[in-house]
């Protein structure tokens, strides 16, 4: 005897039929609420003709109530995506056959990219769904299954934090005593302030009221949105609490209510390629350069592209690499790195690495709107390293101190959703139609949201690495019990963790301890700086040459507040970057 099962269906006369099939084979029929439609329904008895009262039929008001009254020995999951057919699985006796709702579902292209995971990983035929953001962001966005994305969330904030061989509880205490060892040898009380000593910030009392401030702003509104969210469940009369597995899965479903748009909209307007010729675009029309794909220079790996970059007058300032995409054994995320950094009259040689979704078959990387924005961030500390014009290898590109070298990057994002700029690049990567206005008009309607979210997890990750690095006694620390406490004095909300928890936090260990706030302390530079650009025009040449000659070219080479107040005249403003995250 087989069970089929029917997960809020929406059709009468598809369940109809469904039934009807159960009576000539004996099989039971298990009905997940809620149904589109009434079990009474004069549709689904006519489908099911004279039938309908010969099955054994079973109604569930969710899947939780389903598992709690079957155990199934033995399930198959029906897809139109799935990666193999039906008639290639077996079906033992009780096996369970679900099927979702008509209009449920995956994406498409993120199914062929799971399937194509799990190919490469010697698993054909299944789905691999990793904890790379290209993966595990689209999921949590998607997945109709909420116990599988608290499995998918809980699986990447838990890194490190497994109590196995790969632990790092240990190892990150030991580091956090011996960075307190080393600044008290040298004369700090604390290794916050041995790091900000030589930034712009100074000291850890300048950078907590920076971070507080925000706070005071960011909680408020991520609160705000977190209600928002919960009264879209309440909607759904399942009585379910927001989690935090929750929040990518209804934000996702409130854009589309409040905006019209989804991430489906966007990504057919954003080819990888045609993003990237868009940022190299924007670069020419600001300062004159160009990039020129070269065939001939051998890469590490294929994936790799590489481009001669040169200046206005046609010398050459560097080699750009780009190496988009995941595979096993590279780091997930994004960053900018040198094979070798300019001075004197060496010319550099740079590289843009990320995670984006690979190509599969006739569909070409699709970028996200964030992921849009990670090119042209990337980008911008390429150019950074690309422009600079200084004698000495120390000081060149961006060697800079921490809470400057956001500056570049950050302020590049910004061009990345100018109309002006979007008609540059934003094309159907089937059609080649330009994105149109009103696709346009409901992106820049949209860039305040979610943002309390955003900036609450930044902030939250920022005040823990403070936190850690402001200790004047690391005796029998316990991180993770060390990072509970933070939080809960913070009073953050338990729907959001912060970006990076401790035992996984790998800025702090690559160089940004003590530093994540950088991110935060550039972006009042960023937003601040681009009100110049947008006083002036968005490419005024005047404004792109001081921006280049005060701080691409300068590297380290002057006092960064000295640089920028050379750009712009006076000392940055917050006003700028509240307005645009939607705080004021």
């Amino acid at each position: 005897m087989l069970h089929i099962v029917l997960v809020e269906p929406e059709i009468p006369a598809n369940t109809g039929n469904i039934a009807r099939t159960c009576a000539a084979t004996g099989s039971v029929l298990h009905l997940v609420k809620p149904l589109g439609f009434d079990i009474s329904d004069k549709a689904v008895k006519r489908a099911g003709l004279d039938y309908w009262h010969l099955v054994d039929v079973r109604v569930y008001e969710d899947l939780d109530e389903f598992f709690a009254k079957n155990q199934p020995a033995c399930m198959r999951l029906f897809s139109t995506k799935a990666p193999r057919r039906y008639d290639e699985a077996d079906y033992p006796d009780g096996t369970y056959l679900f099927f979702g709702k008509e209009t449920a579902g995956l994406p498409e292209w993120f199914c062929q990219s799971a399937a194509e995971e799990a190919k490469a990983a010697g698993q054909p035929g299944k789905w691999l769904f990793t904890l790379h953001n290209a993966s595990r962001l689209p999921f949590l966005q998607y997945s109709e299954n909420r116990p599988l994305r608290e499995k998918m969330y809980k699986a990447y904030i838990n890194r490190g934090n497994n109590n196995d061989k790969n632990d790092n509880k240990e190892v990150i205490s030991k580091i956090i005593s011996l960075r307190l060892e080393k600044a008290n040898l040298l004369g700090f009380d604390c290794y916050a302030n041995f790091v900000l000593d030589e930034t712009m910030a100074k000291n850890a009392n300048n950078v907590m009221d920076l971070l507080n401030n925000l706070w005071s702003y960011a909680l408020p509104k991520a609160k705000s949105e977190a209600a928002e969210l919960q009264q879209l469940m309440d909607k759904e009369g399942k009585g379910e609490k927001l989690e935090a597995w929750d929040w990518w899965y209804y934000t996702e479903k409130l854009r589309k209510e409040k905006y019209n748009l989804s991430e489906e909209d966007t990504k057919p307007y954003f080819k990888l390629e045609n993003v990237r010729e868009g940022a190299f675009a924007v670069a020419n029309k600001l300062y004159g350069i160009t990039l020129s794909k070269l065939e001939d220079i051998p890469t590490y790996h294929p994936d790799v592209e590489v481009f001669e970059v040169k200046d206005v007058d046609g010398s050459q300032l560097g080699i750009f690499y780009v190496d988009y995409f995941p595979r096993p054994g590279k780091s997930g995320g994004a960053w900018m790195s040198n094979y070798r950094e300019q001075k004197g009259d060496i010319r550099p040689l740079v590289c843009n690495v990320a995670s984006f979704t690979k190509p599969v078959g006739d569909t070409p990387s699709l970028l996200t709107m964030d992921e849009v924005e990670t090119l042209f961030h990337e980008f911008g500390h390429g150019l950074h390293g690309l422009l600079t014009k200084c004698n000495y290898l120390g000081v060149s590109g961006t060697n800079v101190v921490r809470d400057f070298v956001e500056l570049p990057s950050q302020i590049n994002e910004h061009w990345a959703t100018e109309p002006e700029v979007l008609k540059m690049y934003a094309r159907h990567y089937q059609t080649g139609e330009v994105i149109p206005d009103s696709l346009i008009e409901k992106i820049l309607k949209q860039k305040t949201f979610n943002q309390g979210f955003m900036t609450t997890e930044l902030l939250a990750a920022a005040i823990l690495d403070m936190n850690l690095h402001n200790l004047t006694d690391t005796k029998g620390i316990d991180v993770v019990a060390y990072e509970k406490e933070a939080m809960d004095q913070l009073g953050l909300i338990p729907e959001i963790a912060p970006r990076y928890r401790t035992t996984y936090f790998n800025h702090i260990i690559g160089g940004y301890a003590a530093g994540y706030y950088s991110y935060l302390w550039a972006n009042v530079l960023d937003n601040d700086a681009f009100e110049a650009f947008k006083e002036h025009g968005i490419f005024d040449k005047a404004t792109a040459d001081l921006f280049r000659r005060n701080v691409l070219e300068k590297g380290d080479s002057e006092d960064p507040m000295t640089l920028y107040k050379n750009f712009r005249g006076a000392e940055p403003q917050l006003e700028p970057m509240l307005k645009n995250r939607g705080m004021k």
